[in-house]
């Protein structure tokens, strides 16, 4: 009975120690105001894991010791907010750390930098940035003489965020594991040297995703990996055909990435981490990914490319369009991204195409064909020496062929496609 009373009054004693959870910094406009005649900063750092994925805890104690909660052998995730000028607990703040917890048995650290982000002057924010970085590499530093790893650290920075994780990347040398970019901020980076913003050279591998380009996100490419989706918007100093590339399927090709797909947007893509830092590393190749995205959750859809190769010199330019039939005999029609095509004889030409919905079991392909000029023939036929329909998508899955069959202007056809032959694979 003492045991248990011993026990109960220690349980409590922890309890009564550890005090309500951490909260985020929650500021206003008037601390913006504020900060124009009183600039301060402050940095807190959030912990959440499994055993407490709800109740924020201080990742060190008042005597400057490690939170019991904090696994130096796990992974460990640095999360950096942004510019802050209402002085808002960033929204997306507690569905990132769910689903980080749910996808992971991790170390989540928020930083929380609100007292420093939250002003009218953006410029100062900027600075602040800097200040930041070194502030972090002290509590990193601590960390490492607990025990904890460079490598098993993955930060994730949004906005003024992710130059943040650039700067702590620096100032280790680049050996931090990961650091993951979304949306960059461009205004006072912008084409700055790579000491002055995010880079590749930050860490062992450097993921960025850009869907602000045209607003307040960088455009340059930063990273090992850089995906721009909904947009390929213009590069500086690229050609305007790099988007149009894209939609007529001639960025297809992922035999670099080996067996794997192409790389996927998101937290797997450190699965392509070696293959990415090859590029780099033995042809100066940064890989830029294009991919669109729908409104609604998950949010994803599915890739197909159909190539064909025509036979018949009098086809020349025109619209194809396609569909597919699965085994219930639905059709799901695609997006096609280019319609209108110039067709040469024997030359292997490919349409892109973006379904809403997967289709795994495929019965059958609708193929049509119309001129796009006015001189339209309605008995002519055209002889297709092949058609190969691949999934972008799902790589894995082999292609699906049909061999030389002919295509009549204006009709409609129904192919029963087969597996490709060996070397059509």
């Amino acid at each position: 009975m003492r045991v248990y009373i011993f026990l109960c009054l220690m349980c409590w004693a922890r309890s009564e120690g550890k005090g309500p959870c951490l909260k985020f910094s929650h500021l206003s406009l008037k601390d913006s105001f504020r900060d124009l005649f009183n600039p301060q900063m402050e940095i807190f750092l959030i912990l959440y894991t499994r055993n407490n994925p709800s109740c924020a805890e201080s990742l060190f104690e008042q005597d400057n010791s490690l939170n019991v909660n904090f696994n130096t052998r796990k992974k460990t995730v640095w999360l950096i907010h942004g510019y802050r000028p209402t002085g808002s607990t960033p929204p997306w703040l507690q569905n990132f750390v769910r689903i980080l917890l749910d996808q992971d048995d991790i170390n989540i650290i928020v930083v929380d930098w609100n007292r420093g982000a939250t002003t009218f002057l953006y410029s100062r924010a900027v600075k602040n940035a800097r200040k930041v970085a070194v502030s972090l590499s002290m509590y990193i530093q601590n960390l490492l003489r607990h025990g904890a790893s460079l490598d098993n650290f993955h930060f994730i920075g949004v906005s003024l965020g992710a130059h943040i994780s650039g700067f702590v990347g620096k100032i280790f040398h680049g050996q931090v594991g990961r650091i993951t970019g979304l949306d960059p901020a461009g205004p006072q980076f912008s084409g700055k040297p790579s000491n002055g913003k995010l880079d590749y050279t930050d860490a062992h591998i450097v993921d960025v995703i850009h869907t602000d380009t045209n607003g307040l996100g960088i455009k340059e490419p930063l990273g090992h990996i850089d995906f721009y989706p909904n947009g390929g918007k213009k590069q500086p100093g690229c050609p305007k055909s790099i988007f149009s590339d894209y939609k007529t399927g001639s960025c297809v090709d992922c035999a670099d990435f080996k067996e794997e797909s192409c790389p996927k947007l998101g937290y797997e893509t450190e699965l392509w981490k070696d293959v990415l830092k090859e590029r780099i590393e033995n042809r100066t190749l940064r890989t830029t990914v294009f991919l669109d995205t729908v409104g609604t959750n998950p949010f994803c859809t599915y890739y197909f490319v159909l190539s064909i190769i025509v036979l018949d010199k009098t086809m020349k330019d025109g619209c194809i369009t396609f569909k597919l039939l699965n085994q219930l005999g639905m059709v799901e029609e695609p997006r096609l991204y280019e319609k209108n095509r110039l067709f040469y004889k024997l030359q292997e030409f490919k349409i892109l195409a973006q379904f809403l919905n997967d289709v795994v079991n495929i019965s059958a392909i609708s193929l049509a064909y119309f001129q796009s000029s006015n001189q339209q023939c309605s008995t002519c036929k055209y002889t297709i020496q092949r058609l190969k329909l691949k999934s972008l998508t799902y790589p894995e899955r082999p292609p699906l062929c049909t061999y030389n069959f002919v295509l009549k202007e204006s009709e409609e056809i129904f192919l029963s496609p087969n597996t490709c032959t060996p070397n059509e694979i």
